[in-house]
């Protein structure tokens, strides 16, 4: 019988300093609200790798230290659009959304479309229909947008007309600037006792795309991809560069074809993409056997999860921190 595991990240990019604690509180956040799916409290029934890696990143879309959710990046009209997936590994059912307005949590959205809906994958206006005829509540136009998010338009929008090259400019303006990286998605990989993987993603895109823009966070095989017999991954990071390289899927490859572990497969593919096209990115990924996979080729990228009642984080290089899951103890 496999050991639950929970892996998650908050984001890979130029983060600055100043931002690191807020995305360790965040971290931790997540990871001590969706456990109790996980492992549920004794009498209280089966644990499920999919409403555990529903739970954290609700949570993270709540916390605007994340680009999901509230806290999202603004598109070149100053609006949020959001997307998010999220997969099952044992008959690889999925559900993916984009282009979200005015609504919170689209990874509960994503998974209303994989259990409810004869499509996999829903965008705009149709997206926006099914989130508030299922139960998504219509919030006020704005609500989702921080000053923080304005404030990196602005920036973004300002280097934009000194001539400088867009394409990169996330990572760029926040290693020159001090603000958010704004090329951020959160993401989670659980693995539960009945061998079940289940993965979810989430994202606001990036700073000054254009209106109806689609990233890599709701493809399959680039944002998300879950499989009992390979495991399950989510990334995060450029989005072009993740969409074009197939990221989620070729670290699976690696795993199946190669016989390499999932630290193994994520270092070799994530290293591979950004040889190869420039852009960087990070992945979490958790093996059949519950063995996990953290890589990135950006500054930093937060994550966190589980073991022994610990929990593990950290962002940055090999530092890893830890403290006990139950506070006070």
């Amino acid at each position: 019988m496999p050991r639950p595991v929970l892996l998650i990240h908050g984001g890979a990019g130029d983060i600055p300093h100043s931002r690191i604690a807020g995305k360790f509180k965040g971290i931790k956040e997540a990871l001590r609200c969706a456990w109790g799916s996980l492992v549920p409290a004794s009498g209280e029934g089966q644990g499920s790798a999919l409403d555990a890696v529903e739970a954290a990143v609700r949570s993270m879309e709540l916390d605007e230290n994340f680009n999901a959710g509230y806290g999202s990046c603004l598109n070149t009209d100053g609006q949020v659009e959001m997307e998010a997936s999220l997969m099952e590994g044992r008959d690889l059912r999925a559900g993916c959304v984009t282009l979200l307005r005015d609504v919170m949590h689209p990874i509960t959205v994503a998974r209303r479309v994989m259990e409810k809906q004869r499509h996999t994958f829903i965008g705009g206006e149709a997206a926006q229909e099914l989130a508030l005829a299922t139960g998504s509540e219509r919030l006020p136009a704005n609500a989702l947008v921080t000053e923080g998010a304005r404030h990196t338009l602005q920036q973004f929008q300002e280097q934009l007309a000194q001539g400088k090259d867009p394409f990169f400019a996330r990572t760029e303006l926040a290693a020159e600037q001090k603000t958010d990286p704004s090329g951020e998605t959160v993401g989670a990989v659980a693995l539960d006792l009945d061998g079940q993987i289940a993965v979810a993603t989430s994202t606001g895109g990036i700073t000054g795309k254009w209106p109806g823009r689609i990233g890599d966070t709701p493809i399959l095989g680039s944002g998300t991809y879950a499989d009992n017999a390979r495991g399950g991954v989510s990334t995060t990071g450029h989005g072009e560069t993740i969409m074009r390289y197939n990221l989620a899927q070729r670290i699976l490859a690696a795993i199946e074809h190669k016989g390499v572990s999932a630290q193994a497969a994520a270092d070799q593919e994530c290293r591979a993409m950004t040889q190869r096209l420039g852009g960087t990115g990070g992945a979490i990924v958790v093996g059949p056997a519950g063995d996990l996979g953290i890589s990135f080729t950006s500054q930093r990228m937060a994550w966190g999860y589980i073991q022994d009642e610990t929990i593990f984080y950290g962002i940055e290089g090999q530092a890893v921190h830890q403290e006990p899951l139950a506070l006070g103890t």
